[in-house]
């Protein structure tokens, strides 16, 4: 077995920018701390050079209403929706996915995902962390330091950075339920805080609300809503007020002053540098990171394509990212469950879900197809459960909808390599239970990290020291 961690390459440029983190105001652990940390810390492994993006659906998202209808089911099972024709002769979905239906042959589905809850903090837990049993002393109010790493904290941890930025990165908010609390299955968990993936906190919090502001603002049961206090505010990447980059750069005593950090830094250098602090210099560097956070810099053309909306600017700056040198990164496309259809899920899909994710996510396919990043990069869309297959009506709600189920989901993947038009596993004819090819949450993530370029054999370690393996599945089979 072998582990992985980041190590400092001990270059002028990275120890100047080492230095800098100090004067920056962004923080300094003392010499002996950095010691210690990089003690912990895995070593680098050569990976594909592949990149991911996972599309995450709070909420869970309909496989009745999305990928996997049911027309010939009784009128309780099959919804209101009608299914079309795609690209790819034999397959259908939803008829307000058309833009998805168009470019069948750029995805595929696995109509089988299934694991064993029911309920939203685990099933988080779950399909972000790719485990389908609990951690001992699971406690859905709250993350723990014994839960299992997220699938972003892995990819923070084992995937050696590229332009010295962070592997991982999360945006557009970190998810939190409309109580406040933050959502399980996002952190590093038994991994240490160290290896949080970023997330970059673009969209407000707002527990009243849901959906793709400010176009697709809605509530579960009252329908569109408009709240001008939500607004998008991407990451301020910026230098303290009068100091530019050239003058860190070139200004003579500034740079005496961070040549004598660098010597005091010498050797915690050549045993690992806090990542954090490094990519964090890197980011405030790096033009491109900039460029790709500034919605001034995008054309009218391209935003009109991605959607004006905090869907569409999601997958923008995702794409953007991407092409900074991010090997991950994880959008969350809807604050607080958004996609918890128990209550008018007809008019909510139709009027304010499925449209801004059909034309983003379309949008993404067509750039990074046209760029020739999809090929190298594997985009993955799912939710923590898809929904029950009988169809109900809460308590005092004026529309019907579906439950929480977590046996059975449908799951989208494009790119990486994947073989477009393609179909892997089913469900049985009510869409409640796999019926061919079962896939687990633990093969969807053994999938997502080969496609990070993670060794079968590698492991990583938890906070008593203890290695365990990455992989615990294979990888779905019949993608490629």
């Amino acid at each position: 077995m072998h582990s992985c961690s980041h190590r400092l390459n001990g270059s002028r440029r990275e120890m100047i920018q080492a230095g800098a983190i100090g004067l920056l105001g962004l923080g300094m652990n003392h010499v002996a701390a950095l010691k210690a940390l990089a003690a912990a810390s895995p070593q680098p492994v050569a990976g594909k050079a592949k990149r991911v993006i996972y599309i995450f659906l709070s909420g869970g998202l309909a496989q009745h209403e999305s990928f996997d209808m049911k027309p010939d089911a009784p009128a309780e099972i099959r919804g209101e929706f009608k299914p079309i024709a795609t690209r790819t002769p034999g397959i259908q979905i939803c008829e307000h996915l058309p833009e998805l239906a168009k470019r069948s042959n750029k995805w595929a589905l696995v109509r089988s995902l299934t694991h064993g809850s029911n309920d939203h903090s685990l099933g988080h837990h779950i399909m972000l962390t790719g485990h389908s049993d609990a951690p001992l002393g699971f406690d859905r109010t709250k993350p723990k330091s014994t839960d299992w790493p997220s699938i972003a904290s892995v990819a923070t941890a084992l995937v050696p950075p590229r332009n010295n930025l962070p592997p991982a990165l999360v945006l557009p908010d970190k998810m939190k339920h409309r109580e406040g609390r933050i959502v399980n299955g996002q952190l590093a968990g038994m991994m240490g805080a160290k290896y949080d993936p970023w997330f970059l906190e673009m969209s407000p919090y707002h527990p009243a609300y849901y959906g793709a502001f400010p176009e697709y603002m809605f509530h579960h049961e009252t329908g569109f809503h408009v709240d001008e206090r939500v607004k998008w505010q991407a990451p301020h990447l910026s230098l303290p007020e009068g100091l530019t980059l050239d003058r860190v750069l070139d200004r003579v005593s500034l740079r005496n002053q961070l040549e004598a950090q660098v010597d005091a830094l010498a050797t915690a250098a050549d045993e690992g540098f806090n990542q954090y602090r490094q990519a964090a210099v890197s980011l405030l560097a790096n033009n491109k990171v900039h460029d790709a956070f500034s919605l001034d810099k995008a054309s009218p053309q391209e935003l009109d394509r991605y959607g004006r909306n905090s869907f569409g600017w999601s997958l923008l700056m995702a794409r953007r990212m991407l092409e900074t040198g991010v090997s991950l990164v994880q959008v969350n496309l809807g604050n607080n469950e958004s996609w918890d259809t128990h209550q008018n899920a007809w008019p909510n899909l139709k009027n304010f879900l499925f449209p801004p994710m059909d034309k983003a996510v379309s949008a993404l396919l067509d750039d990074l197809d046209a760029s020739g990043l999809l090929s190298e990069t594997l985009v993955v869309m799912g939710s923590e459960f898809g929904r029950t297959p009988k169809i109900s009506t809460l308590k005092g709600a004026t529309g019907a909808g579906r439950d929480h189920w977590g046996a059975c989901q449908s799951i989208l993947l494009a790119g990486g390599g994947i073989r477009g038009g393609n179909v892997i596993g089913s469900s049985d004819k009510h869409g409640g239970y796999p019926d061919s090819e079962p896939q687990k949450p633990e093969n969807l993530a053994a999938t997502i990290f080969e496609a990070l370029g993670l060794p079968r054999e590698i492991t990583w370690q938890d906070l008593g020291n203890r290695p365990h393996f990455l992989y615990e599945a294979e990888p779905i089979k019949g993608l490629m």
